[in-house]
């Protein structure tokens, strides 16, 4: 089976790498980001021993010093390196049977959607998290995702799943560092209804294509157009229907552009059909077609977008 976004790999070298891309045709390699490498002093331990986890920086630096042949646009691990592909949808029982929160949640999502369309990634699905961790939660289909972000929206009515407070969302702003106010930032991220908190601990559910919408799927997507320099648009979004997906797509009406697509998960779920958003990011051109790309960079500094109906309407209140 083929690697999808949201798996990890685990190398000969047991090194650990988070998939960032549907893997496309018989491609020879799977396009992914380090993550955490074996380190007799590092701070996190699983089964496989002691690990110590990169940021973004790091990881490049590590590869271009022991493997600088993976070194792309982004990490490129050769299939025959590959030993094993950790899946969130056959990870999540497993962990649901010993952290309590988890099955909470699990335990409520799959009365709603199968069991097996609902997973757990990051920390968690290495078998590395640490007091503190996230929980990242996965969701195949997109019925299936919007009917979960509905279940959670209701939960939080209940007594185990509740809304982010005000000092939270601040912690998360921080991390992510958006080129949006705090008041414009939280307003599209409440709309979302894709995180919550339990207990004291913050959980996403993050978006991927099933199998049968991966037919609809864009090999150009991925493609590095030809770069036509930094704008800032404005247009009214056709179709949102992959706003929460790797990358977000937009399609817009514009008499230049064709659509926006952001590859920082700080611009997913930003808008919806119907909507005017302003967007800066980078023009590419992929044969007739013109793009813009935000996200181009990792911190995805002077890029945006923003939904400006969304922030009227919510000014208006």
């Amino acid at each position: 089976m083929k690697a999808r976004i949201r798996d990890f790999l685990v190398t000969k070298q047991d090194w650990i790498f988070s998939v960032v891309s549907y893997e496309l045709l018989d491609e020879g390699a799977v396009k992914s980001l380090i993550r955490y490498v074996p380190d007799e002093r590092g701070e996190r331990v699983s089964e496989r021993g002691r690990y110590r986890k990169l940021d973004f920086h790091e990881g490049y630096k590590f590869l271009m010093q022991h493997r600088p042949e993976y070194v792309k646009e982004v990490h490129v691990v050769p299939k025959c390196d590959i030993k094993e592909i950790l899946r969130p949808e056959v990870r999540l029982p497993v962990i649901a049977e010993r952290e309590e929160e988890i099955r909470t949640i699990y335990d409520l999502l799959r009365e709603h959607v199968p069991k097996d369309t609902i997973g757990i990634t990051g920390s968690f699905l290495c078998g590395l998290n640490g007091e503190g961790s996230d929980y990242d939660f996965v969701v195949y289909g997109r019925k299936k995702f919007n009917t979960v972000r509905a279940v959670i929206a209701k939960a939080k009515e209940g007594a185990f799943i509740h809304d982010i407070n005000d000092a939270m969302w601040r912690r998360i702003y921080a991390k992510r560092k958006p080129e949006l106010s705090y008041e414009e930032f939280v307003t599209h991220e409440q709309r979302k209804c894709n995180r919550g908190v339990i207990g004291n601990t913050y959980f996403d559910l993050l978006y991927v294509r099933d199998r049968t919408e991966m037919d609809l799927f864009d090999h150009r997507i991925y493609a590095q157009g030809a770069k036509k320099g930094y704008a800032t648009i404005t247009a009214e979004v056709k179709d949102a229907s992959f706003a929460f997906d790797s990358p977000a797509i937009y399609e817009i009406d514009h008499p230049e552009i064709n659509e926006v697509l952001s590859f920082t998960h700080t611009y997913t779920g930003q808008a919806l059909e119907g909507e005017t958003i302003e967007a800066r990011g980078v023009l590419e051109q992929i044969g007739d077609e013109t793009r813009l790309v935000v996200g181009t960079t990792r911190e995805a500094k002077g890029e945006w977008i923003k939904s400006l109906s969304l922030i009227e309407n919510s000014s208006s209140h």
